[in-house]
């Protein structure tokens, strides 16, 4: 697990608004739950299987923990520890966006670089 990193799944129109607004207060999950969800790079794939199966028009951010303040480690219900921001994202700590495809099968293609 690479702790430099978290990785952040939204729709293409939640990236324009925060390339628009400079910031990312959340999904409509991340704002009822408190805080934004995010994924080691290893369990980006279980994320994408869990709650986005089928879903189009996916981008994939990498972040940058850094400057993360109020980033927590916490673990989830099946165990795993999850990254959690208890914050908005700036958008300064976006440092790579990558889209997220459907196959013919409406399986996610992952990008290779990510």
């Amino acid at each position: 697990m690479n702790f430099k990193f978290v990785y952040k799944i939204c729709t293409k129109s939640e990236w324009q608004e925060v390339k628009t607004k400079g910031q990312l207060t959340g999904s409509k999950k991340d704002l009822e739950d408190g805080y934004i969800h995010f994924s080691s790079d290893d369990q980006v794939v279980g994320t994408l299987k869990k709650f986005y199966q089928n879903q189009k028009d996916l981008v994939l951010l990498k972040v940058d923990t850094l400057k993360l303040d109020h980033l927590v480690w916490e673990q989830a219900s099946d165990g795993n520890m999850f990254p959690h921001l208890y914050s908005s994202l700036d958008i300064s700590n976006v440092v790579d966006k990558f889209d997220i495809t459907l196959d013919d099968e409406g399986n996610h293609d992952m990008p290779t670089v990510f």
